[in-house]
């Protein structure tokens, strides 16, 4: 190129005819210095030119270092605060309710009781089998005497026996079902509810209305498909989320049942909670469950994920140049892609302004 703008100026000067020297020596020392400060000029054009359209070339781009680091992949999944110790109370025994020792909010202890049946007929039975078996006990104890003195019949002496054992079986039959006309607190709590009333008849079986709360022993349950019964299992690490208590915390499962049910098709898993004034049972809870962990993986943002007919790629950022890297992804969690291959630690991963780049194109971080 420089050749050809110094012949172009040698047959320019030539031309000029009578301005020149006439001294062809003269004339050649006059155009080669002209030749040198011409190359001068154009080398400098050049280079301003060129850095100038370099400059740019180059696009702003934003890129991340990759680093091993942990990746985890979460299963969500909505469940509900309940107690451990969370009873609704039924009789043992059929019977009119004639007291109610406690009411709603009251703690309450183990075994205390908190209501009592009408057991008047009880009671007079059992005074009558009291009043029998005393006098049986008095005919025994004779008999026995008589007995050790070889006096009497042995059939005298095993029937008084066996009227005062008769008796003594009938009144501890008696006084069990005394003993269950009063109605028990199975469990240490609060009492959540309370609709008894007094003159109410009650049975077996049937709900009186009371409720008792273990409130110091939560735990929440939820549901899992079946899908993942292979990948959840207790001790796995959680994430516990409660909206309504504006709280969340770290856990483990504490329990993942073996069976599945067959009509829900999945099975339950449950989280113990600390005690705390605002968590309170049937509040929605949202466990995420840790089902997948890598220790050492190179994760990349999901939307610098690139993807081709054949393949997935990004954009590495090197000697600022963008390369075009393929990849192979592995599970994705919080809008972070798992790297399976195709980038090492170190790499610097366009992450913004990868959009119209292609392959070679220069780069600025």
């Amino acid at each position: 190129m420089k050749a050809i703008y110094a012949i172009a100026l040698i047959m320019f000067l030539a031309s000029c005819g009578s301005d020149q020297p006439k001294d062809k020596k003269t004339e050649l020392e006059q155009l080669k210095k002209q030749r040198t400060e011409l190359n001068a000029k154009i080398d400098k054009l050049q280079a301003e030119l060129g850095k100038e359209q370099s400059t740019v070339e180059a696009k702003d781009v934003t890129a991340t270092t990759v680093n091993e680091t942990v990746f985890r992949n979460f299963l969500e999944v909505q469940g509900k605060v309940d107690a451990e110790d969370n009873v609704e109370i039924t009789p043992e025994v059929p019977g009119s309710v004639t007291a109610i020792f406690v009411k709603v909010g009251q703690q309450v202890s183990k075994g205390q009781v908190i209501a009592r049946l009408d057991d008047k007929v009880l009671s007079q039975s059992v005074a009558q089998l009291q009043t029998q078996l005393e006098l049986a006990e008095t005919v025994f104890a004779r008999q026995k005497n008589l007995w050790d003195q070889k006096i009497g019949t042995e059939v005298q002496y095993l029937t008084a026996k066996s009227q005062k054992e008769g008796l003594q079986r009938q009144l501890s039959g008696l006084q069990s079902q005394a003993a269950m006309s009063k109605i028990k607190s199975p469990v240490s709590g609060t009492v959540d509810a309370m609709d008894l009333k007094v003159g109410q008849s009650v049975a077996p079986g049937q709900p009186t209305g009371i409720r008792i709360v273990n409130a110091s022993k939560l735990k929440v349950i939820a549901l899992v498909a079946e899908t993942y019964a292979g990948r959840v299992n207790q001790g796995d690490d959680v994430e516990v989320s409660l909206p309504d208590a504006q709280d969340s915390l770290q856990a483990k499962i504490s329990f993942a049942a073996k069976v599945i049910d067959p009509v829900s098709r999945g099975f339950n898993v449950e989280v113990k909670l600390p005690s705390n004034k605002r968590f309170r049972p049937n509040m929605v809870a949202v466990l995420k469950i840790v089902d997948y962990k890598n220790d050492k993986a190179l994760i990349v943002p999901v939307n610098s994920i690139q993807r081709s007919e054949t393949s997935e790629y990004v954009f590495v950022a090197s000697n600022g140049k963008a390369k075009r890297t393929n990849i192979k992804t592995g599970k994705v969690s919080d809008g972070k892609a798992e790297v399976l291959s195709g980038l090492k630690a170190g790499d610097q991963v366009i992450t913004a302004g990868f959009q119209d780049l292609n392959d070679g194109d220069a780069v600025k971080l």
